[in-house]
């Protein structure tokens, strides 16, 4: 778009259907550059993103050229798709429903950058669960705890 400018960085955060414990370490690698290439096909640039067992987070350079609720839609349907196709799995793998997005300023990009990167250690202290209620609260985000995803304590 002529004479549009932006300058929009997202955090994504999205749980694996049920939190089980589903994405294996040896497939990881693999899932994080597909989701890129899913990221860079909507004309958004990846600056991090790190796969737990469980749950996953993306850090990007949005574009406002596609409506958030569908960019999230779409990566986490093709990353179904693609999940399924390796068959890493018994049964069929799916991403729960809904999600967490953040925004942050351009002098948060690097502390960003390094809290995604660094989840294993991260979650050696907290649990998804107190992480991601931690966010809602940093960002002031109103929820009612039964739209949360499913914990499994």
């Amino acid at each position: 778009m002529a004479n549009t400018f932006s300058q929009i960085y997202l955090q994504f955060v999205f749980a694996v259907k049920g939190r089980q414990n589903l994405i294996a370490k040896e497939y990881k690698e693999e899932v994080h550059k597909y989701t890129t290439s899913l990221v860079q096909n909507r004309k958004a640039k990846m600056l991090a993103v790190n796969c737990m067992p469980d749950h996953i987070h993306l850090f990007v350079g949005f574009k406002p050229t596609i409506l958030i609720s569908d960019f999230v839609k779409e990566v986490k349907v093709e990353s179904n798709e693609f999940i399924n196709s390796k068959n890493w799995i018994r049964g069929k793998f799916n991403w729960q429903e809904g999600y967490g997005v953040f925004s942050y300023s351009h002098s948060h990009i690097d502390a960003v950058i390094k809290y995604v990167m660094n989840q294993e250690a991260h979650h050696q202290r907290k649990t998804f669960k107190q992480e991601y209620l931690t966010l809602l609260d940093r960002f002031e985000v109103p929820f009612e705890e039964r739209f949360l995803f499913d914990f499994i304590e």
